[in-house]
């Protein structure tokens, strides 16, 4: 297993040494270098790396600043000369912390961490494929005294609402106690897509498919507002390979 990985660190030296230390690791593939946050951001969004190795004080914006301003964040081990921000890197589900200078045995110890959760990822995502819902599943649905049994297939969008999710189906749009990661999670994949950090939209409701900003595109669902929805541009392209465009 490849774990394409793009090091983001203001210091060369830094870079350089811990490119050094990664060829002990024939697991890891570099295939970027960034020296701030906007650089990484680019380089993020155009290679979609599996792993980060991320410092966090840069000139600009902080290494946690660039992971509040991603849509999808890989997974990071962060590398970086102050213990002060441990508590935090953990709470933005960083893998593992590692300080300056690195030591090859818990940098060892953080790539293993990476394999681990990767392959427990992997078990989970195959597990849940056996038990996600599609067009023909009915779920059951409580929004204060109302509630309802909705066939999936009459669910034209979903969206996220903080700690909630805003169902429309028919004239009706009850809001449930559920984030939309775990409802993503649940739903077949290949009738309901995601479509930014927002919306998840039933493929089935989707009318009409156009380009939009930034090479992103924009759905225009066949409801009776003619809802549109936009597709950010990592999302387009995941779009674009479902659909086969």
């Amino acid at each position: 297993m490849k774990l394409r990985t793009i090091l983001v660190d203001d210091e060369r030296l830094a870079r350089k040494e811990l490119t050094s230390l990664l060829k002990n690791f024939p697991e890891i593939e570099i295939i970027g270098e960034c020296s701030n946050a906007d650089e990484a951001m680019e380089a993020i969004q155009q290679h979609n790396p599996d792993l980060l190795f991320l410092d966090i004080q840069m000139p600009g914006k902080t290494g946690f600043e660039l992971l509040e301003q991603l849509e999808s964040v890989p997974r990071v081990i962060f590398v970086t000369a102050y213990d002060e921000y441990a508590l935090k890197a953990f709470e933005v589900n960083a893998l593992d912390y590692l300080l300056k200078p690195v030591e090859e045995d818990r940098l060892a110890d953080a790539i293993h961490k990476v394999e681990r959760a990767i392959q427990k990822e992997q078990r989970l995502m195959e597990e849940a494929k056996n038990n996600r819902l599609g067009q023909d599943d009915q779920i059951f649905l409580k929004d204060g005294e109302k509630c309802w049994f909705v066939s999936l297939r009459d669910v034209r969008l979903f969206e996220s609402e903080g700690n909630y999710v805003r169902v429309f189906f028919d004239k009706f749009k009850p809001l449930i106690l559920k984030s939309l990661n775990n409802l993503e999670d649940r739903l077949d994949h290949r009738s309901f897509f995601r479509t930014n950090r927002k919306f998840i939209v039933n493929l089935r409701w989707v009318q009409q498919v156009e380009n939009w900003f930034n090479g992103g595109l924009r759905l225009t669902l066949k409801d009776e507002k003619q809802t549109t929805v936009e597709v950010s541009r990592r999302q387009a392209a995941k779009f674009r390979e479902l659909m086969s465009l």
